[in-house]
């Protein structure tokens, strides 16, 4: 399936280079990361107009969860799934905010419930399951990356520079080099403008250099 796939994106991106066209490239097609590297670099466009839809769906699901548990509205909840859009995807615990409030300083003070840390555990591993479940209900999932995709492309149509957790190319941010995977992004109307390096605990980063070495290890016995 992946070669598949990859041979398909190439196709596609011969006919956008043909055109010579400006336009940003948003790549959904899975798996995403390594269908927006494909597409990167068979383009051989800057990175910041080739990206992928990443986590970006993830993360709503992530803080609506979060709303739903902490019983506050998601419009004051912060947070992002950052990595692959998969199995190695992680939760950003650390730059997780309740109302402003950075959630290892918020949970204790909530009393709603009192075994907040292994609660995070369920929420990570539903926000993962999510799509599972609901391709084991109805055989594959649309109306919600339609949403996400709307998300992204108002994003960058209006120039919003909105933050979002979108599948793009690193080279030294994190410490990774050559792949493609989900980070917080500023989007404007030239894709990404910037990467959010974001200082991340010592427990999160490993989890996301294990999330790229995996990706890495896929790519690397592809053929395109």
């Amino acid at each position: 399936m992946l070669n598949r796939n990859a041979a398909i994106v190439q196709e596609i991106i011969d006919d956008i280079k043909r055109q010579n066209s400006k336009a940003v490239i948003l790549m959904v097609t899975n798996p995403v990361d390594i269908m927006t590297y494909v597409a990167l670099k068979r383009s051989g466009f800057d990175r910041e107009r080739v990206i992928g839809s990443g986590t970006v769906l993830d993360s709503a699901r992530f803080r609506h969860l979060l709303s739903r548990h902490c019983g506050i509205d998601p419009r004051n909840v912060h947070a992002y799934i950052l990595g692959e859009h998969g199995d190695s995807q992680l939760a950003a615990w650390s730059m997780v905010h309740i109302g402003g409030i950075q959630m290892d300083n918020y949970c204790p003070k909530c009393h709603r419930c009192p075994n907040w840390q292994y609660e995070r555990k369920l929420i990570e591993e539903e926000v993962r399951n999510s799509a599972y479940k609901i391709i084991n209900y109805k055989g594959a999932t649309w109306f919600a990356i339609g949403v996400a995709l709307v998300r992204i492309t108002a994003a960058i149509l209006r120039g919003e520079r909105s933050i979002l957790t979108v599948s793009v190319y690193l080279d030294g941010e994190f410490g990774l080099y050559d792949v493609c995977l989900s980070v917080p992004c500023v989007l404007d109307q030239n894709g990404v403008s910037k990467i959010v390096e974001c200082s991340l605990p010592e427990n999160e980063l490993t989890l996301l250099k294990k999330s790229a070495n995996l990706l890495k290890q896929v790519i690397s016995q592809m053929t395109f």
